[in-house]
């Protein structure tokens, strides 16, 4: 390993980050952390809604055609192909603004959205691209969001407190629907065949690593959080596996791939790949990790007690603490998988950003838009705008931020939302600020279950794209949680610590710690929580929490009746 007193200044780093719509690049300089130049790209396929043979020929099915099988409305399923050329176009972008010399890039580092994966022939070929599997939708690339497998996550949850494997204490209690365990036996019950001929499962990120080094490797950081894996007992047991469903008993032959930790070497680019990235033969990969979880160090988190919020489409929440303890409805708890020495928790909301987007696509009348558009602002702006006027608790509203169901800690993907108090006054920015309130009391019951379980955050940190284009909101969280929130010097957090692990893979730091301390930062701006705001707030959490007890504990199941 290097040593961060010795770095030469023109040493740089690539961060490769994949979200749920797009993807994206930085060029980081290992010295000191400069963000040298970024990249971004949109998938062109987006979210498929169908499935054809027209996939694999690059047609776009993202509203899909005549003649294509129409998904039901909990899958979600993407084109690898985009993830592919969002490697290749972004790094080489990146590399060519910069003027950077090909010798001088050291290492690169990639994470993804988890469990997003897909089932690989021992040729390394996706089953999606075969002729026999192109039409089936269990053979594609399923998103993190994909919440097609909730009965069996349920049935994984109910066999697992029965037998009380130790495994269920670290995820709180509960199997989340957007883990890779589920959805492996949503194949095997849906889709035998695609489970029989699929030699591996990979995570996409690890898949990407495949393609750049030709090393077949597995993070343990995804197996932690997403297959129950643990570094004291590993997967589980081969006879659980079997009780869930007779075929899953072969299950860990089909998880191939050296097993990496965080920050270490996954291999090394192949000259293919290097020239098309427009980078040196050789150049170090980083094990693949979590797109959540590798933003932690990009603000200088090298301790427990330090919490980070990442606020997209969804929003997940990592805090690194020294004890091990149990947290209702979490989604993992996993030692070395952030910061190594470290407990990494996770916990966070299936839907906020995409809730927001929401709303303004269905339910704002034209007069906003066309308002929005003669003042040269966005949509989301102007709401913000007429809602800052308003007082906390005005317009009389209450929402359940459960558009895409609950992550944490309720663990359920088949709750819905909810808005209550609307009248025939209500406008358009009360019920948009009822909408930004409620993920803020969203998180506020997650850091009350943490307080319960005795791990308390002693610092609050927030990055992600909304951080920078909503100080409305992060206000809004702010006053909600009482906490005082730092926020990240870069919009692109996971790209960024992406290039963290890249130069710790390389030998450019010691260590993690070490690398977040030199190239981690915080911004300049802070949310400091208004005293008078908190005590409305106060209020009116406590009738969030009524709400969310009663319709998300059993009080009343007509959500899931309805659906």
């Amino acid at each position: 390993m290097g040593n961060s007193g010795i770095i030469p200044e023109d040493k740089y780093v690539i961060g490769l980050d994949y979200g749920t719509l797009s993807a994206r690049a930085v060029l980081v300089s290992v010295n000191d952390g400069s963000v040298i130049a970024e990249s971004v790209y949109s998938y062109p396929h987006g979210i498929l809604r169908s499935v054809a043979k027209s996939i694999s020929d690059g047609a776009d099915l993202s509203g899909g055609e005549e003649g294509c099988t129409e998904l039901p409305a909990d899958y979600a399923l993407q084109e690898i192909d985009d993830y592919i050329n969002a490697m290749y176009h972004t790094v080489r972008e990146v590399v060519e603004k910069s003027n950077c010399q090909a010798e001088n890039v050291i290492g690169i580092g990639i994470d993804a959205t988890s469990s997003t994966f897909l089932p690989l022939l021992e040729s390394g070929k996706p089953l999606c691209k075969t002729e026999q599997f192109r039409e089936n939708p269990h053979a594609q690339l399923k998103l993190w969001k994909h919440h097609g497998a909730q009965a069996q996550a349920g049935q994984i949850t109910a066999l697992a407190n029965k037998r009380k494997e130790k495994f269920i204490m670290r995820c709180g209690g509960k199997v989340n629907a957007e883990w890779m365990l589920p959805k492996l036996m949503e194949i095997v019950e849906k889709a035998p065949d695609v489970y029989e001929a699929a030699d591996n499962f990979m995570e996409v990120s690890d898949y990407l690593v495949y393609l750049l080094t030709g090393e077949i490797t597995r993070c343990m950081c995804h197996a932690g959080y997403k297959l129950l894996w643990n570094e004291e007992d590993g997967y589980p047991s081969e006879d659980f596996l079997c009780a869930l469903h007779p075929s899953l008993s072969s299950l860990k032959e089909k998880l191939k791939g050296r097993e990496v930790q965080v920050g270490e070497c996954a291999g090394r680019l192949t000259e293919e790949a290097a020239s098309k990235l427009g980078l040196r033969m050789g150049t170090v990969v980083a094990a693949s990790l979590i797109d959540a979880h590798v933003a932690v160090p990009s603000v200088g988190i090298d301790g427990p007690d330090q919490a980070l919020m990442i606020l997209g489409t969804s929003c997940c929440m990592l805090l690194c603490s020294e004890k091990l303890s149990y947290i209702r409805g979490i989604s993992g708890c996993v030692k070395n998988a952030v910061i190594p020495g470290f407990y990494a928790y996770e916990a966070g909301q299936s839907a906020v950003g995409d809730l927001f987007e929401w709303f303004v696509q269905n339910c704002v009348p034209g007069s906003y838009e066309r308002e929005a558009l003669d003042r040269s602002i966005s949509v989301h702006m102007l709401l913000c705008e007429k809602a800052a006027a308003l007082k906390s608790g005005e317009s009389g509203l209450i929402a359940l931020d459960w558009w895409n169901g609950n992550r944490s800690c309720l663990a359920d993907s088949k709750l819905s939302g909810m808005i209550l108090g609307l009248t025939l006054r209500t406008k358009p920015e009360e019920i948009y600020r009822a909408l930004l309130e409620a993920t803020a009391f969203g998180m506020r019951a997650i850091f009350e279950e943490f307080e319960k379980g005795g791990v308390m955050v002693r610092e609050l940190y927030a990055c992600g794209g909304i951080v920078s284009k909503n100080p409305f909101m992060m206000q809004i969280y702010a006053d909600v949680l009482g906490k005082t929130i730092l926020t990240a010097s870069t919009d692109q957090g996971s790209a960024f610590g992406a290039s963290v692990y890249a130069a710790v893979a390389a030998g450019g730091y010691a260590s993690v710690k070490e690398a977040a301390r030199a190239m981690g930062k915080t911004g300049e701006i802070k949310y400091e929580p208004i005293p008078q705001n908190t005590q409305a707030y106060h209020r009116l959490y406590k009738e969030y929490k009524l709400l969310h007890d009663y319709f998300g504990t059993g009080g009343n199941e007509v959500m899931r009746r309805m659906r």
